[in-house]
């Protein structure tokens, strides 16, 4: 039997965000007897731990729930975290020494951008290492080109989308770069999806005869829902009856919540936090809004599209791959005028949307889970 493979993966925490989501689908579809894997979290936190398998290690330097507010009470904690962290991250042997207690791993995994520098300056010289993009870089703030350059560090740059495949692409300075890059589309449950969208909804009321729309997604500035609700006002300024309702949480909400409050639409927009199982949601709304300013591959399409509903979705990176250049949902701009434009549609003329439905019927999804792991499985394993 040849020895198992060491691998380091690190990642913030296994909160309520896609890549932390398809990190968690990642590690429970791995045979278990080719692999010897730590996974390192900075925060000891999230729904996802209970999906990592027991024979994977996790490890933390700190436990308990994020920190998302400034109350004086929190600040102490919240800084002495901050100070742990920066200080490992400038000392790392102190890290490995201690933390991991000196072991010698093969390959060493940054599951998100952000990992970037923890891994590239290990202390294990020897060690493979690797880097998940999940995010349009050259839309990320702090992201010159000189940055994203730096990530040519690594041994290979795994990316979820033509997009960003692209990027690296037109930054690579020779072939070796080149050869550094492989898009993998990211490894999701079918299965698990439909089964789930099944269960019943709870702490909200669907009405028959005004249109909802639903978007889901961690709260972040990134993902627009401040425009979603500007849009939403309007709308019902204009006398267009419907209903908004998002799901997620992050560091984001009260701001989001402030503003729906003074908006005035909190009879008609629903910000219902976090739920373990949003697929009812879906399957009873009519329409699914991507409001987003940026991202790398929305997770969130793929899992509209298993549940078949009527999309409207902002021009952001990985869009255009997964609706068919427009033929399974209406692409829009990428503004606010965008999606008002869309969701005007959308309740104006239903009827447009019954193509997209159409086409979703018999769809089958070329981004399937074996792929993606078998995909991910050989890379590590040609390292």
């Amino acid at each position: 039997m040849s020895q198992k493979k060491k691998i380091l993966i690190r990642i913030g925490s296994l909160r309520h965000g896609g890549a932390e989501k398809v990190l968690a689908t990642f590690l429970k579809n791995l045979p278990e007897d080719k692999y010897e894997i730590d996974l390192l979290l900075n925060l000891y936190s999230g729904k996802y731990l209970d999906e990592i398998p027991k024979w994977i290690t996790i490890i933390f330097l700190n436990k308990g729930e994020m920190i998302t507010t400034n109350r004086i009470q929190d600040i102490p904690k919240k800084a002495a975290r901050v100070v742990y962290q920066k200080s490992l991250k400038k000392f790392p042997n102190l890290l490995y020494k201690r933390k991991l207690k000196g072991k010698k791993y093969d390959i060493e995994f940054a599951a998100i951008h952000g990992m970037r520098d923890e891994i590239l300056n290990s202390p294990l010289k020897s060690s493979k290492k690797i880097v998940w993009i999940h995010n349009d870089l050259s839309e990320v703030k702090g992201y010159s080109e000189t940055e994203i350059k730096k990530f040519f560090s690594f041994d290979k740059i795994m990316v979820i989308s033509e997009k960003i495949e692209k990027l690296f692409i037109d930054l690579a300075e020779n072939e070796n770069q080149k050869q550094k890059i492989v898009k993998i589309y990211n490894p999701l449950d079918t299965e698990e999806i439909l089964t789930k969208s099944e269960k019943t909804v709870i702490n909200y009321e669907f009405d028959q005869n005004v249109p909802t729309f639903i978007s889901v997604g961690t709260i972040f500035p990134q993902k627009g829902f401040d425009r979603l609700l500007n849009v939403h006002k309007k709308l019902l300024d204009e006398g267009l009856h419907h209903k908004i309702l998002i799901i997620g949480n992050g560091l984001d909400f009260e701001n989001i919540k402030k503003l729906k409050s003074e908006l005035k639409v909190d009879e008609t927009a629903t910000m219902l936090g976090f739920t373990d199982n949003p697929y009812p949601y879906f399957k009873n709304a009519d329409f699914y809004i991507l409001s987003s300013r940026y991202e790398g591959f929305p997770t969130v399409l793929f899992e509209a599209i298993t549940l078949k509903k009527k999309i409207i979705a902002t021009e952001v990176s990985g869009v255009n791959e997964m609706l068919n250049s427009g033929e399974l949902g209406l692409i829009i701009e990428n503004s606010e005028e965008g999606i008002y434009s869309g969701m005007k549609k959308a309740l104006l003329q239903p009827q447009d949307f019954e193509e997209y439905s159409e086409k979703l019927k018999n769809y089958i999804i070329p981004f399937n889970l074996k792929n993606s792991v078998e995909k991910i499985t050989s890379v590590l394993d040609e390292l």
